[in-house]
């Protein structure tokens, strides 16, 4: 972004947000939404975040796992699908708590075999 394009870049960002597939996951710890859970809300803490919530949902049977925590700082959310081994991971935090952490905890505690991540500076819209 440049001002000729119109759009001044902002001087600071509003925080961090990071997009991480993960693979080669358990089927069934992907699977277990009171794990899920306790995974992610114990990775918030990690990373510096404050919990104020969490809602995990179970698909049923051989389904995956939809789950948010919901954090002072802003989010994190998981999106499961076991048949594949695969986890959509979305961390979004502002202030002193660091996604980027967050996701690191997440990926060690599933035994993540193989991920791609993005990291994108939020905040870039003019106000």
């Amino acid at each position: 972004m440049t001002a000729r394009d119109g759009i001044t870049p902002p001087r600071a960002t509003f925080g961090s947000h990071v997009l991480a597939d993960l693979a080669g996951i358990d089927a069934a710890l992907l699977r277990d939404a009171a794990r899920l859970e306790s995974i992610l809300t114990e990775a918030a803490q990690q990373a510096g975040a404050r919990v104020i919530g969490a809602h995990f949902h179970h698909f049923g049977g051989e389904h995956g796992v939809t789950g948010v925590v919901l954090l002072a700082e802003s989010h994190i959310t998981i999106h499961t699908w076991p048949e594949h081994r695969f986890a959509a991971v979305d961390a979004f935090m502002c202030g002193a708590a660091r996604a980027a952490d967050a996701v690191d905890a997440i990926a060690a505690a599933l035994g993540t075999q193989a991920q791609v991540r993005q990291q994108v500076a939020r905040g870039g819209a003019p106000t």
